[in-house]
């Protein structure tokens, strides 16, 4: 089963943000599906749309891994549902 969501990043700029991220999603048979960041000073921004296949890694596992690229980064990562993402800010 494969499932759209919805990756942000978000903390001081460094390097490597994006291989790190981009290689746990990849070793996760996850798929970037579209991309945007923005540098704003020392502060960077990242948020990915991306298909989850669940046969490979689940969703919650997916969520695990990415919180040690958090923790290794020193950066906020969140991964959302796209339903969910969508329920949230709907007016």
């Amino acid at each position: 089963m494969e499932l759209k969501a919805v990756l942000s990043v978000l903390g001081r700029d460094r390097k490597g943000v994006v291989a790190t991220v981009a290689t746990t999603l990849y070793e996760a048979g996850a798929n970037i599906d579209d991309i945007q960041q923005t540098l704003l000073d020392d502060i960077f921004s990242m948020t990915m749309l991306v298909t989850v296949d669940e046969k490979v890694c689940g969703f919650n596992e997916l969520q695990e891994r990415l919180a040690k690229d958090s923790e290794k980064l020193g950066m906020q990562i969140t991964l959302q549902r796209e339903d969910v993402f969508h329920f949230m800010y709907k007016v």
